[in-house]
């Protein structure tokens, strides 16, 4: 009979130097998507526990694995003991622990007693100055940990703080540690604990109800011995490969799958390659412990089906590699990581190849019964399908997008662009009600271009059936043409400007509706396809139009709730409408120039830049980049900090004006040398850099206005702003405006002082 892995046979020996750690957690299969952040927070907190304790040296190294079947950690060089700790503990002001006579107080004596010393200590505290006060130090040696004592903190802590996706509760088995119906919450149930510090085994360390042993298992099947007993700490990894057939590295095991999937593409021939899916390669890697990729196939009529379902079924349902041609084309043969490794492989492969052909049948099938109808047919179906239950159905939001779109697409082209936007947009959620897209969500968009062709619609139109999703992610690619950049940014408006308008904003980390990610796309989409509209009237223009929509469905006052019943399937919904909240367009705008600050930042912009650029509140997004360069530019003059800071004191002196300044200035009021000449400066000056502002040559612009640095500074020694003469101080204060009016057109520079 195996040994259990619950006993402990191997007595403590003594411990006399630093040697290699080894813990390992040995469970039933634990849940693949979670594998690789459970065996790294595993790992990473049993050393940071052990260093916070002194049990490790400086150069101690870790090692974290991670299998279908077990967590764990190898540590180099770590003490059988922590160094023992030389601590001065503050005890008690003089004044309370010593008498008049200087003999110590019953209150210090019983400090000391806390401490496990005596009256005899009391000659040997020190004294030193506490605040204002002279208190009472004691001295002491405080004995370091010893490993078995701090490892079993560290491994408490450890379980404790992994990142566990559902808890489960389980009953220990009988004969272990906690014997009886006693139960344990862990993300899977365990079954062994191996402790090595070198050849020792640390019998007293315990976790989960299980006492540490030596003896591990490999693979269910294919392990040469079982148990696999551990010879030392070192010895793991290697034991594990040789005798339980298992790679226990996650890391190895991933390299060793891309290796195999390589090589076995390279067999098929052809130019062909294994898809690239660094999700599903992780989530393979965490299924299998001992890899083996083997080549399979389908038959061919199934390609006729869009390859994305096949590729998504595949994928998904059972984690197979699609095999791509050269030009990015699925071919009918595809890549399986299998756990075993038979001597023949057929029953493998032609196991696979049978769980495969039901699910591609049932994509073929899909796909030919929704060509059956168009999109066009299926838009009356949409409002059958609540959005949300404030602003109403899929079907009416259809129509606050198209109206949205139509809206940009007048500002960005002509009659043609206008029909395909607005067809696009009726069209762009009927994929929603096909049988494709209800089994498979991710498909939403895809199904409607290919459905859309097939519908003999415009290319235009299709695409931007597709498109009008994107960016759906950072990094995503935008969408191609420009009815799919309108339909797009309809789509995300509509979105965020529901959204905040009743109430559901993003808090914290907290975001359901992603309006983080859509407000992040409508900048990409203003940014890099430098589309000629200014934010503000986007925003408003969406806002009106939402109202007026929900308006035409039975509201008719701002602010009062409206509700009326929808018929589905014989029962009866209510969904409230409400018009929308008139801060809407203000209070998403500063929340896109928020989401915009923080992707500038993280290009690179400094926080000053960023903000100087930003201050302003530029309408042209596309414009953001090129006044960031521009400032950047300006801060290396060495002009810079004079008239950032000169600026900043400008901008302070007309906040603190009686009333609003006018940028105006009468020369004939003018009466020191120091203002006339800066007033001749701003005339020789301004003219130029408004023109090459208007041009959009902002660099330009703000070099031009360094050549104001001299005049400013000497207005600002010679010339006092808040002159007795009222006419004076209002010219003087004019001047100012007009000064600063010409300095900050590109950027507030006052966010560049220091």
């Amino acid at each position: 009979m195996a040994p259990s892995l619950c006993a402990a046979p191997y007595p403590e020996i003594p411990m006399s130097s630093s040697q290699n750690l080894l813990v390992e957690l040995f469970v039933e299969e634990l849940p693949p998507k979670a594998l690789k952040k459970l065996g790294d927070a595993f790992a990473q907190v049993l050393l940071q526990q052990l260093r916070a304790q002194g049990l490790t040296c400086e150069d101690s190294q870790l090692t974290a694995y991670a299998s279908p079947r077990r967590l764990a950690a190898h540590i180099t060089e770590v003490l059988p003991k922590a160094a023992d700790k030389q601590v001065s503990q503050k005890l008690m002001p003089v004044s309370v622990g010593l008498g008049a006579d200087g003999q110590p107080t019953p209150a210090l004596l019983k400090k000391l007693a806390a401490l496990g010393a005596d009256a005899s200590a009391v000659a040997g505290l020190k004294r030193a100055v506490d605040g204002k006060a002279e208190a009472l130090f004691y001295d002491s040696t405080v004995a370091g940990a010893l490993l078995a004592d701090g490892l079993q903190k560290a491994l408490t802590e450890a379980i404790a703080k992994l990142p566990i996706p559902k808890v489960m509760t389980y009953q220990l088995e009988s004969g272990c540690a906690l014997p009886g119906w006693d139960s344990v919450q862990f993300v899977r149930p365990a079954h062994g604990l191996v402790v090595l510090h070198g050849t020792q085994v640390l019998v007293s360390v315990k976790a989960l109800g299980l006492s540490a042993g030596a003896a591990t298992h490999g693979h269910r099947f294919e392990a040469a011995v079982d148990p696999v007993v551990l010879r030392d700490a070192d010895s793991y990894a290697q034991q594990l490969r040789e005798e339980g057939a298992v790679i226990a590295s996650f890391a190895e095991r991933r390299a060793e799958i891309e290796r195999q999937l390589q090589q076995a593409a390279e067999r098929v021939g052809g130019g062909v390659k294994p898809i690239e899916d660094e999700a599903l390669l992780d989530e393979v890697t965490a299924l299998v412990e001992r890899p083996n990729v083997l080549v399979c196939e389908f038959e061919k009529e199934f390609l006729d089906v869009p390859q994305e379902c096949l590729i998504l079924t595949m994928k998904a349902n059972q984690k197979y590699f699609p095999l791509l041609d050269a030009e990015g084309r699925l071919t009918h043969q595809f890549l399986v990581v299998s756990n075993i490794s038979p001597a023949d492989a057929s029953a493998v492969t032609g196991g696979n190849e049978r769980v495969v052909r039901p699910r591609l049948a049932d994509a073929k099938f899909f796909f030919d019964q929704d060509r059956r109808k168009t999109l066009a047919s299926r838009v009356e179906g949409l409002a059958k399908v609540v959005y949300h239950n404030k602003l109403g159905t899929q079907g009416e939001r259809v129509e606050r997008v198209r109206a949205i779109a139509r809206a940009i697409a007048e500002q960005l082209g002509g009659a043609e662009l206008v029909q395909q936007a607005d067809q696009a947009a009726l069209l762009a959620k009927t994929d929603l009600v096909t049988d494709m897209v209800g089994e498979f969500p991710e498909l939403q968009g895809t199904m409607g271009r290919y459905y859309a062709l097939n519908d003999g619609l415009d290319t235009a139109v299709a695409d931007a059936i597709e498109d009008h999703y994107k960016p759906r992610f950072a990094g995503d690619e935008l969408p191609r043409g420009a009815a799919g950049v309108v339909v797009a940014l309809a789509d995300k408006l509509e979105t965020l400007v529901g959204m905040f308008g009743i109430g559901n904003l993003p808090t914290g980390d907290r975001d359901p509706f992603a309006l983080r990610r859509h407000a992040l796309g409508v900048i990409r989409m203003l940014v890099e396809k430098d589309l000629p509209l200014d934010l503000q009237v986007l925003l408003e223009d969406a806002y009106r139009l939402m109202n007026e929509s929900l308006a035409n469905v039975g509201l008719q006052e701002p602010g009062k709730l409206v509700s009326r019943s929808l018929e589905k399937e014989g029962a009866v919904k209510v969904t409230t409408y409400r018009f929308l909240d008139d801060q809407t367009p203000d209070l998403l705008s500063e929340f896109i120039y928020d989401r915009l600050a923080v992707n500038l930042r993280e290009q690179g912009f400094s926080v000053q830049e960023v903000e100087a650029v930003l201050a302003l509140r530029p309408q042209r997004l596309s414009d953001v980049q090129k006044r960031l360069e521009a400032v950047r530019a300006f801060a290396q003059l060495a002009e810079a900090p004079a008239l950032a800071a000169a600026n900043k004191r400008v901008g302070n002196i007309l906040k603190k004006a009686d009333a609003e300044v006018q940028a105006r200035v009468s020369e004939a009021v003018l009466a020191e040398a120091a203002e006339k000449d800066l007033y001749a400066a701003l005339q020789a000056v301004a003219p130029k850099a408004r023109q090459q502002f208007a041009a959009g040559d902002y660099t330009a612009s703000l070099q031009t206005l360094a050549a104001l640095r001299t005049p400013v500074d000497a207005f600002f020694e010679h010339v006092m702003v808040n002159a007795e003469d009222p006419a004076l101080k209002a010219n003087r204060l004019g001047l100012l405006a007009t000064l600063h009016e010409a300095m900050n057109r590109v950027a507030d520079l006052s966010r560049l002082a220091a």
